[in-house]
């Protein structure tokens, strides 16, 4: 750098308030009863809008993401499947609840696919 320039990281103090917004989201998650699917759905899709608006970058974010809330859903002892195969309306809602930041479309999206067995359709 030039001799009047100075090395400012300004994102630092923004990105640990943002990390420890998350870590509070988390524990709120765990505090939830495993039977209350509404409120993990509602906490769920919270985290995600949250973690998407932290990393925006739309190059296999989702991927990432979606295993995410999959791992947070089995410690309840729940099966989330936010990318089945066989249903593209699912990742339609998903990237418009994503792109979107709807918290809304993500909390019902996220409930509709959380199964409590494994082996178990979410389609009716």
């Amino acid at each position: 750098m030039g001799k009047d320039y100075q090395y400012l990281d300004i994102a630092l103090p923004w990105f640990s308030r943002a990390f420890s917004y998350i870590d509070n989201l988390v524990t709120e998650f765990y505090a939830i009863a495993k039977n209350d699917k509404p409120a993990l759905a509602q906490k769920l899709a919270e985290i995600l809008d949250n973690v998407n608006y932290l990393h925006p970058f739309r190059g296999g974010n989702g991927r990432v993401q979606r295993e995410f809330l999959r791992s947070l859903a089995l410690e309840k002892g729940l099966i989330l499947v936010l990318n089945p195969p066989d249903d593209e309306t699912v990742f339609q809602r998903y990237m418009e609840g994503t792109i979107q930041g709807s918290v809304a479309t993500l909390s019902s999206l996220i409930l509709e696919l959380i199964l409590s067995e494994p082996g178990i359709s979410h389609k009716k």
